[in-house]
């Protein structure tokens, strides 16, 4: 099963050739069959010919999220709907969900990808995989499901939830590799020491694969050492696929991307402008090989950039770095950006305090941000009955993020355990009450 692998590192002039025929076909695919890109096309003045080789991809339209809503269900369809066996969904939490259809040939190429990212994490058939993520129209659930089962490795579907239980059967299983949400996997590892057991020595688990929310490298080796294993992350989501867009692999040194079967572009947020290589932007995907449902220059609103040179692993494909915010998560206020991972790269810095935290907004009557409050829980071993050393944390807290991001956010410190836990995706951002 390692027909992957020749693809991970393959001539980076033969890749081009690959991408550009692939990406040519995908546009025309999508002109003639699907009837949303013909008039997206016809509308932006463009053809399927004026796109004559890769770099003219910038000719075409973006794709934007709602676009797709505005789809629902099934305009994107470029096949009969007899011909699509599978559909996924986004929750759909602001609006209508944007909906994902498969062919059968989609789901054996995602099943590969999935496979791929997950060879590159260090995954081998004699791993046993306990799924966490929710099953479901949500795609983490099967997308991982089928493409660990593509590897030959052994899956536990349990899905997420019923925590108790899926420490017992982590141990009884002797399970291998966790896939789950960074946030999941340190609500377990908290869970399994109150049952009396010891993540590190009771468990057999020795390989995490993370994704479904961003996972800092504060928040991965805070997993790897709860837990003693190693951490990787991957990235991918429903727009486009589902995971399997890219992975890390165990050089930890950036997420390779599957770039035979996607073409990444880098732009700034506010312009559409390409960025050059190394500089932080959107992220704009195009998959190159789905029949179902084509998309084409998806902004996915995830903000990274493409790491320059080679990997130490020998895999040539090109590297993205973690998703460090999203450009719908940047909060204003008082004219300053701030996005949730730069307050938990401050936090990260404070033994007092766990990986646990939100942001509460208030916001005048207007409906702008007026005042932002970091609630963040301490540790065990921070908490303290002592008033002014808690003042002086707050204080320190305070005057970190401050000199990080020329703000200075009300700083709460909360009881252990005091904020909510989830098996799913943290919820890092809550509204809170005007002042």
């Amino acid at each position: 099963m390692n027909d992957w692998h020749n693809m991970d590192c393959v001539d980076r002039e033969e890749l081009a050739e690959l991408r550009e025929q692939k990406l040519l076909n995908t546009v025309k695919w999508a002109y003639q069959n699907s009837p949303f890109y013909r008039e997206k096309f016809q509308n932006n003045s463009v053809t399927p010919e004026e796109v004559k080789e890769l770099k003219n991809i910038t000719r075409l339209p973006f794709t934007t999220k709602s676009d797709l809503r505005e789809s629902y269900p099934f305009k994107l369809a470029a096949v009969p709907m007899e011909q699509i066996v599978r559909i996924h969904a986004s929750s759909g939490t602001t609006g209508k969900p944007i909906v994902a259809g498969y062919t059968k040939n989609d789901l054996v190429e995602w099943s590969r990808l999935v496979a791929r990212t997950c060879a590159l994490a260090g995954v081998t058939s004699r791993d046993t995989a306990q799924v966490s993520f929710g099953y479901g129209l949500f795609t983490g659930g099967f997308g991982l499901h089928y493409g660990l089962e593509y590897l030959e490795a052994t899956v536990v579907p349990f899905s997420s939830g019923n925590t108790e239980r899926q420490l017992s059967l982590m141990k009884d299983f002797q399970t291998t590799v966790l896939v789950s949400t960074p946030s999941f996997a340190l609500y377990m590892a908290e869970a399994a020491r109150e049952m009396g057991l010891d993540p590190k020595k009771d468990y057999s688990l020795r390989l995490g694969l993370f994704g479904g929310e961003p996972c800092s490298e504060n928040m991965r080796r805070e997993i790897e050492n709860q837990w003693g294993i190693t951490a990787t992350v991957n990235y991918g989501l429903t727009e486009v696929v589902g995971p399997g867009v890219s992975g890390e692999c165990t050089c930890q040194e950036g997420m390779h991307l599957h770039e035979d079967s996607f073409i990444e572009e880098i732009i700034d947020p506010a312009t559409g402008e390409s960025l050059p290589e190394g500089e932080s932007g959107e992220l704009v995907l195009t998959p190159i090989f789905k029949e179902g449902f084509p998309v084409i220059r998806y902004r996915t609103g995830d903000i990274t950039r493409i790491i320059p040179g080679n990997c130490r692993c020998g895999h040539t494909t090109r590297r993205m770095d973690y998703i460090t915010g999203r450009t719908d998560d940047m909060i204003i206020v008082k004219g300053v950006n701030l996005f949730p991972s730069q307050v938990e790269e401050v936090l990260s810095g404070f033994k007092e305090v766990s990986p646990h935290y939100r942001l509460v907004l208030h916001r005048s009557d207007k409906g702008f941000v007026k005042d932002v409050e970091v609630q963040v829980e301490l540790t065990p071993e921070g908490f303290t009955d002592s008033f002014q050393e808690l003042e002086k944390l707050e204080q320190n807290i305070k005057n970190r993020i401050r000199s990080t991001i020329s703000l200075a956010p009300r700083v709460k410190l909360m009881e252990p355990k005091s904020l909510e836990r989830t098996t799913g995706k943290s919820r890092r951002i809550v509204e809170g009450e005007d002042l």
